[in-house]
């Protein structure tokens, strides 16, 4: 009986520890956020931890990778939490998923999307800047190839040169396929920049110049915030297809639209089992878009370090992530910012 008891007491400590707060004394180690290297994604990862240190008391850190490589720390739980987590892009997360290893939390940015881009005077001119329309007729990705001269890849001047996602990251590997799938390898580069931050830079600057450009982007992001772009349309989406154009060894990949983007916040099992506090409050993480994409084009003009634009974020909007949290958490959060 004796034993018994002690079981019992056992038990309900272990049950009280997953359901309380648990103060950093007590945490044997930071919880580890995914280092993301795109703007919104490090924005919305220090927005959390900000919360998750000065909100519930647990300190946190940050290890850098690609997508994939944090995706598979994640299904290991070496890391813990992945900020901005396109769920169900990657065969690394769809089966780490399956197995039960990582959950995605949250709806945390509705009206995110991704796609082929080019900025709206290619298409409709710009009278106030003297530009004329380049491609009146460029409504999809099927009118491409007529318009390879309007995007002439400076390197191989017989093809457009495309700007594709850094290597390292899901939406490279699917733009690759794409590019196969719409028929376009003969008359397109695939460029890929080395960063993010290469990337940002080069449309931009093509932008500011008035001079054509088609990229691969998605939103939430600085440049949805900042330019008048028009979105390519693409073929309706299938689910079947789909899979061939995440596989990046598949020969024959077939064309088709992304998949819906949902945003979500990616954690590991064990984390979600050991902060059941947490989890419960990232599921109610809700970023509106617009306010978001204004943050990020702020942040990416005044060169603003994330965490400072977190916290500048958190000022501007506490009746945003107040609604995530309870009274007493918040509170304290609201106490750290001032």
């Amino acid at each position: 009986m004796k034993g018994f008891r002690v079981l019992l007491a056992s038990t309900l400590t272990t049950l009280s520890l997953l359901t309380a707060p648990v103060p950093a004394s007590a945490a044997s180690a930071p919880i580890h956020f995914a280092d993301l290297n795109w703007e919104s994604g490090s924005l919305i990862t220090d927005i959390l931890r900000i919360i998750v240190e000065k909100g519930y008391g647990l300190p946190t850190d940050m290890l850098p990778g690609t997508t994939i490589t944090l995706e598979t720390a994640l299904a290991n739980n070496d890391i813990q939490v992945i900020g901005e987590e396109w769920a169900g892009r990657s065969p690394v997360w769809v089966k780490a998923e399956a197995e039960g290893k990582v959950a995605s939390l949250g709806d945390t940015v509705k009206g995110a999307t991704e796609g082929w881009w080019v900025p709206e005077y290619v298409v409709k001119g710009d009278p106030a800047k003297g530009i004329k329309p380049m491609a009146p007729d460029l409504r999809s990705v099927s009118d491409l190839p007529r318009y390879k001269d309007v995007f002439r890849d400076p390197e191989s001047p017989d093809k457009g040169r495309f700007l594709n996602s850094p290597i390292g990251w899901t939406s490279e590997v699917v733009n690759k396929q794409k590019l196969k799938a719409y028929g376009l390898n003969d008359s397109y580069v695939n460029f890929r920049s080395g960063s993010g931050a290469a990337l940002d830079a080069e449309i931009s600057s093509s932008i500011r110049r008035g001079k054509p450009v088609l990229f691969y982007y998605w939103s939430p992001t600085p440049l949805l915030g900042r330019f008048k772009l028009i979105q390519l349309q693409e073929p309706p989406f299938d689910a079947e297809a789909w899979k061939t154009l995440t596989d990046a060894d598949n020969p024959d990949p077939k064309p088709t639209r992304s998949l819906a983007s949902k945003l979500s916040i990616g954690v590991s099992t064990p984390f979600q089992k050991q902060y059941p506090q947490l989890a419960e409050f990232f599921t109610k993480v809700d970023l509106p878009i617009d306010p978001l994409n204004r943050a990020l084009a702020d942040m990416s003009e005044k060169h603003t370090a994330p965490r400072q634009a977190a916290e500048a974020f958190m000022k501007a909007h506490p009746d945003v992530w107040r609604a995530w949290l309870p009274k007493d958490v918040a509170d304290k959060v609201s106490a750290a910012l001032k």
